[in-house]
């Protein structure tokens, strides 16, 4: 008895009594008793999933970000001050803002967890020699197990026994086409491609099968792919590593003028060392953006939650702001790019060939082609063409909900509907022309053949299969109706046909008859030989089929282009279906280098980064090698997303910047290595999160624009304190300047966390890797523009409420009813300049009447209560007492009104112009 378990493919060459002893085994299964000692030794026929964090330590990790903790010092800083109700409220901030971060991740986490569901869960096993439905998860090495058209294999295994035995692959090598099965090895092309072995994961398309577990669990193929995914430790992502940045350069500054102010006060102003402490811990206090967390974490909600809408599952919220910076997507072909169906395209006769169109399944009675209907009355040939194909098949296809529901094999479907689309019934043929005898398919002469009966008279042999197994076997051909004998010439024509679609990467398919010449009784049909009957064939034409793509997935790559995405398509399909697809769809051009995986081991690291760099398609490639190519682009310093739906994707989906799964087809593995899942299977999906993506990084540049624009006016008063030497008392104190960043601000700010994406945003390149949220551009805007705009006027409301007051004759008052009136004055300009400046910051370049003046409805409502707590504050008697406030007047208010407007149209005519020159400037690149 074993005491390890061996891979799936060391038992291939095994006589299969060799395998019964040494799996203690034999045809008639294991006893009860050796199955459950053998659960006990190997354990759960289950794919463990990649080790989780504790829900503890998830939870902690939302309070203790370096933002997080900044937030912390904050509100000790505050309390300090003297301001124990900020500093409280600061925390609450925190507190609030940790726990919605935490909720967000759980749900989503919880949503994804319902997705992850792959292997069957019952098989059909041989326990004590008797058959019983067992628990997938209690299979063990030695069982003996029946499959038939639909089920799932649940372990690695040996064939016993098959019958016209199709497997789907594609889970494990990206392969669209089935591979034949037998119990006779063979060794095949490529991986996983042994004819006797089963592996897990995969589907059985077409015929029965016995077999015999020789790997379960983490020892099959498919565990030992998801062992590679979990060894892969996720980085940081660029976001968090931005915000870590950012949030150390926000308290380098905040410290560094803290500092300054501090000293100026005592040295300068001669404030006593501890007032001039509490001045500048107010300072501190005030360059800190409380809002910056809760802003992070609603912009990447609110963009989980409309992605959530367009059928794109984030499992982690800084995933989606990731793909936003996407530089190049690593994309799957079968099921990703492509719809996972064959279909088929052309029709081949002597006499004519047909390009099939049209969609869905009855088309009363005509087949459309080259969009015109043709009457299969008056196209004999290939209404023989398709009957044949119908009534040589196993396979049904039923329309559920509108969608195609197979029952076989995709190859075999793809007949099925192209005679529902000629608005013939496969049953009602079926019917009419009973089966009399089968010889399945197999993968040595590579036909199947069918005798059907037309007539009383009539036998007929209905066959398919490959060309070159076929065409050997026919003397004939059929040409307009017609039977004469073939020639050279009608083989090579025939050939040269069959590479012109081998070229486009379609799949061609030969269809012939035999009509017998006498009736045979059901004793001759029982032992007539399968080479005996697939004699003397009529060569009747050819089908060539393909897997399409997705309709949408057009769209989706130009928009990629245009927004500077390089996509590579990376599968386990041949070279030149890889190639064909991916030039159909637009990905790369005639040109377009194609890399085996064979060639891909023979690169050293220097010739893959310089083939990256141009255009390029992976074929016939291993997981390990697909995880290769997502490391060689990482090294050249690109952002790489990686799609897919099989086990075989699963390591490079975790070692990507993101991984995108797919929710339909996608494999268990897959999704938990994933960090985003596709829900409609729809590469188009992904354009949308990366314009989603996009968005987030800019709403929170908006904020960060927004939020230092006030620091600026907040900033004044105490250099002008400063470089009066006191002479000019603090137009604005340290409560009202927390006000302004905890209070006033806090909502509008939230409200550009949420905005829409800006129109045009798809036609940007991603930001550069070394591009930073404080960058140049904001600063200047937010301090040279904005802030001095709102100091400037800010400023001018203090003088001109002290003017009211007498100044200056009379000396500035430093406290008091006057003192209070003048900087209650400051702190509403100041908050009036904002409300322009969070309407201006709403876009970046676009005109915010094109983006929609009430199209952000937070945004307003933040207005609103920026308005109503400044009233509060100044003419509530509690509130005047803790924030040093009083009245404003009439007048007051009418100067206040006035402001907004003419900023917000100013910065309209500064885009306007902006946008005027960058066109001039590319026209005149062009």
């Amino acid at each position: 008895m074993m005491d390890k378990q061996k891979r799936g493919r060391d038992y291939a060459t095994v006589n299969i009594d060799q395998v019964y002893q040494e799996l203690n085994s034999g045809q008639t299964g294991l006893s009860s008793e050796q199955a459950h000692n053998l659960l006990e030794k190997f354990g759960l026929n289950t794919i463990q999933k990649t080790k989780r964090e504790s829900q503890f330590k998830v939870f902690i990790k939302n309070f203790v970000s370096l933002m997080a903790i900044l937030l912390w010092v904050s509100g000790f800083v505050a309390i300090f001050a003297g301001t124990t109700e900020l500093g409280i409220a600061i925390w609450c901030v925190n507190i609030i803002n940790g726990l919605f971060s935490f909720y967000q991740q759980h749900a989503a986490q919880k949503a994804t967890d319902s997705l992850l569901k792959m292997l069957p869960s019952y098989t059909k096993v041989l326990r004590n020699g008797k058959p019983q439905q067992v628990e997938t998860s209690q299979i063990v090495p030695g069982d003996v197990f029946t499959l038939q058209a639909g089920d799932s294999v649940p372990t690695d295994a040996r064939i016993i026994e098959a019958i016209s035995l199709q497997v789907d692959e594609s889970a494990l090598t990206g392969e669209s086409v089935p591979e034949s099965k037998s119990a006779t090895y063979k060794k095949g092309d490529g991986q996983f491609a042994e004819s006797n072995i089963i592996y897990a994961g995969t589907n059985v398309g077409n015929g029965t099968a016995t077999a015999i577990a020789v790997a379960t669990g983490m020892h099959t193929e498919f565990g030992r792919i998801a062992k590679l995914t979990h060894s892969q430790k996720k980085t940081i992502s660029p976001l968090q590593l931005e915000l870590n940045r950012l949030t150390k350069q926000i308290s380098l500054i905040a410290i560094a003028i803290g500092i300054t102010f501090f000293l100026a006060a005592i040295f300068f102003v001669h404030y006593p060392v501890a007032k001039s402490f509490i001045f500048a811990l107010g300072m501190i206090v005030a360059f800190i953006p409380e809002g910056l967390l809760p802003t992070v974490t609603l912009s990447l909600a609110r963009g989980v939650q409309r992605m959530a809408k367009k059928h794109a599952l984030v499992k982690d919220l800084n995933s989606i702001e990731t793909l936003g910076e996407t530089t190049v997507i690593c994309s799957d072909k079968t099921g990703t790019l492509t719809q996972n169906q064959m279909t088929i395209d052309h029709v081949w006769l002597p006499s004519k060939e047909y390009q099939v169109t049209g969609k869905g399944y009855y088309n009363n009675g005509k087949i459309q082609v080259n969009q015109q209907d043709i009457d299969l009355k008056n196209e004999p040939d290939l209404n023989l063409l398709i009957t044949i194909a119908a009534l040589d098949n196993d396979t049904q296809v039923q329309e559920v909900d509108g969608k195609a529901k197979i029952l076989g094999t995709p190859t075999e479907a793809s007949l099925i509907i192209l005679t529902q689309k000629a608005g013939l019934d496969p049953d009602e043929l079926a019917k009419n022309s009973p089966r009399l005898r089968e010889f399945p398919f197999d993968s040595d002469r590579k036909r199947m053949s069918s005798i059907q009966k037309i007539d009383d008279q009539t036998q007929r042999l209905c066959l398919k299969g490959s060309l070159s197994d076929t065409l050997k076997h026919c003397p004939y051909i059929l040409d307009n109706g017609q039977v004469r004998d073939m020639t050279d010439d009608d083989r090579d024509k025939i050939s040269a046909i069959n590479k012109t679609y081998a070229a486009k990467g379609l799949r061609s398919m030969a269809i012939a008859y035999r009509d017998f010449a006498k009736v045979m009784t059901k004793d001759e049909l029982a032992q007539l030989e399968t080479e005996q009957a697939e004699q003397e064939l009529v060569f009747v034409g050819l089908t060539a089929m393909s897997d399409p793509p997705r309709e949408e997935v057009f769209d989706a790559v130009k928009k990629c282009h245009a927004a500077n995405i390089k996509i590579i398509m990376v599968t386990g399909d041949s070279t030149l279906t890889a190639k064909s697809v991916a030039t159909q769809i637009g990905i790369v051009s005639d040109q377009a280098r194609v890399v085996t995986g064979n060639e891909l081991d023979q690169m050293t690291d220097e010739e893959l980064g310089e083939a990256l760099a141009g255009e390029i398609i992976f074929a016939r490639v291993a997981p390990e090698q697909k995880y290769k190519i997502v490391s060689a682009l990482q090294a050249r310093g690109e952002i790489v997303a990686s799609t897919g739906d099989g086990v075989n994707d699963a390591p490079a989906l975790k070692k990507a910047d993101i991984g995108v799964a797919m929710g339909k087809m996608g494999t268990d593995v897959a999704k938990d290595a994933a960090d985003m899942i596709l829900t409609d299977d729809n590469f188009a999906s992904i354009v949308a999160a990366i314009e989603e993506g996009r968005a987030v990084y800019s709403n929170i540049q908006k904020f960060l624009i927004y939020i230092l624009t006030s620091n600026v006016p907040e900033a004044m008063p105490s250099i002008l304190f400063l470089f009066s030497r006191g002479l000019i008392p603090l137009p604005l104190t340290v409560m009202q300047i927390l006000t302004v960043d905890l209070g006033t601000d806090l909502i509008p700010a939230i409200g550009l966390g949420s905005e829409q994406s800006e129109p045009g945003i798809m036609n940007q390149p991603p930001r550069r890797r070394d591009a930073h949220l404080l960058n140049k551009g904001v600063i200047w805007k937010a301090f040279a523009w904005y802030g001095l705009i709102a100091s400037a006027i800010s400023t001018f409301a203090y003088f001109f409420t002290n003017m009211q007051n007498g100044w200056p004759e009379v000396a500035l008052a430093s406290s008091g009813y006057n003192y209070h009136e003048a900087t209650t004055m400051t702190l509403a300009a100041i908050i009036f300049t904002q409300i322009a400046a969070v309407m201006n910051c709403r876009t970046q370049k676009a005109s915010v009447f094109k983006a929609g003046i009430f199209s952000n409805r937070l945004i307003w409502v933040g207005m609103v209560f920026e308005i109503c707590l400044l009233a509060v504050l100044v003419y509530t008697p509690f509130f005047q007492g803790l924030f040093n406030t009083a009245p404003l007047n009439l007048r007051d208010w009418l100067f206040l009104i006035c402001i907004p407007i003419p900023l917000f149209l100013i910065e309209e005519l500064r885009k306007y112009v902006a946008r005027r020159i960058a066109a001039k400037q590319k026209v005149s690149v062009n």
